[in-house]
């Protein structure tokens, strides 16, 4: 069989492999710890679950509109309002199953041989991948431990040229748990007036996952970039929800029956039942976020202190999402290696900062979505290896 050629563009998310990879080992009887997925530990709150299984049972087992349920749009518009202070109209939200179909859609609406998409390094690799795939050129945005992993609004704009079609933000972050403050948003969307044809894609899903008083800069904030800004959100991190596949976009007018077309062509629509459940989650009590939201605050404190305990390691307190970036090149080892002898000499399962972009080679990524018991046992276990070595 001969495949198209843009096959052997696509790349993968490494917290998957990894993952299969440390599964296998533990068929064989090993025991890992899991510091690499960016799931959080905790069940889905109980009363969503209720709403879901009172959903199958009431009859949602067909199709909904391929935008989503009305009342669940309406619901998103509601949370937009309440937190990130924006009006939107529930015919620009697009529901989605999951995170990376909004992605998907921006790569392929904006993305094609000629143009140029930028996009955060290190990054989520699914980023670089789909736009690799598009056929459009990569431009990387640098993201330094010295800033806190947040950009410098001035170098972006510099990179800004008439091919220039995506600009893509992430706040806070993944891989490094950087937040970009809203001095660096103003001055970014202020350079955005002399570009009016770059389109914003502002991947916000850890947006409620913020600590130290960190506030949540949303492109939806700036009624300037309005025309031209989607913003990626969804259940999965807020709510524990990875499993359930749920996410949503907001889209300009001019690009949301586009969007609506391209899910149309792929997916029809997200699970309806899971739909009826997302209505619960946004409307329903909201104690369960924050009780995790501070869980997840006391893990950032313990994995930051541990890491940087580590001879050869150093790192930064990340300010958002739940992932620890320590800088580990002065072990000598890849970023690469170290990937690999910690998950089959010392059982710990992490992520090479590679995998995140050319920039991440030199650190590793931790997920603190993980009990402080597993934590402190999994860092147990790097700094014995490499005290060993």
């Amino acid at each position: 069989m001969q495949l198209a050629q843009r096959m052997s563009l696509l790349g993968t998310e490494t917290a998957f492999e990894v993952f299969a990879k440390a599964k296998a080992l533990e068929a064989q009887g090993k025991d890992i710890v899991h510091l690499h997925i960016g799931a959080p530990d905790f069940p889905t709150p109980e009363n969503i679950v209720a709403a879901g299984e009172k959903a199958l049972r009431d009859g949602w087992h067909k199709y909904t509109p391929a935008k989503g349920l009305f009342e669940l749009r309406e619901a998103v518009c509601e949370e937009i309002r309440e937190r990130r202070g924006a009006e939107v109209h529930p015919d620009r939200v697009l529901i989605v199953p999951g995170g990376k179909p909004t992605m998907f859609y921006c790569m392929l609406m904006f993305g094609e041989p000629g143009a140029e998409i930028l996009y955060p390094n290190p990054g989520f690799p699914i980023y670089e991948s789909m736009i690799r795939f598009s056929g459009a050129t990569p431009v990387p945005i640098e993201l330094r431990e010295e800033s806190g992993f947040s950009f410098d609004a001035q170098a972006v704009l510099e990179k800004i040229t008439p091919a220039t079609r995506l600009l893509i933000i992430n706040t806070p972050a993944n891989p490094t748990g950087g937040v970009v403050p809203r001095s660096e948003m103003d001055a970014l969307v202020r350079g955005l007036a002399e570009h009016p044809h770059v389109a914003i894609l502002c991947d916000e899903i850890y947006s409620r996952l913020l600590y130290d008083g960190e506030e949540h800069v949303s492109i939806l904030q700036y009624p300037e970039v309005a025309d031209r800004a989607i913003m990626l959100d969804g259940w999965s991190k807020t709510y524990a929800m990875t499993g359930w596949r749920l996410g949503y976009g907001i889209w300009p007018e001019s690009l949301v029956d586009h969007a609506e077309r391209l899910q149309i062509n792929s997916t029809s629509c997200a699970n309806a039942a899971t739909q009826v459940a997302a209505i619960e989650a946004l409307r329903g009590p909201q104690d369960a976020v924050e009780e995790m939201r501070q869980a997840f605050d006391e893990r950032r404190k313990i994995i930051h202190a541990e890491l940087n305990d580590i001879p050869g390691f150093r790192c930064v307190m990340p300010k958002g999402a739940f992932y620890a970036f320590p800088h580990t090149a002065e072990t000598g080892l890849s970023s690469k290696e170290l990937e690999d002898r910690f998950l089959n000499e010392a059982g710990v399962a992490c992520l090479s900062g590679a995998s995140f972009g050319a920039l991440g080679e030199g650190y590793l990524r931790f997920s603190y979505a993980n009990s402080v018991e597993n934590i402190r046992e999994g860092l147990r276990r790097v700094r014995s290896y490499l005290e060993s070595l």
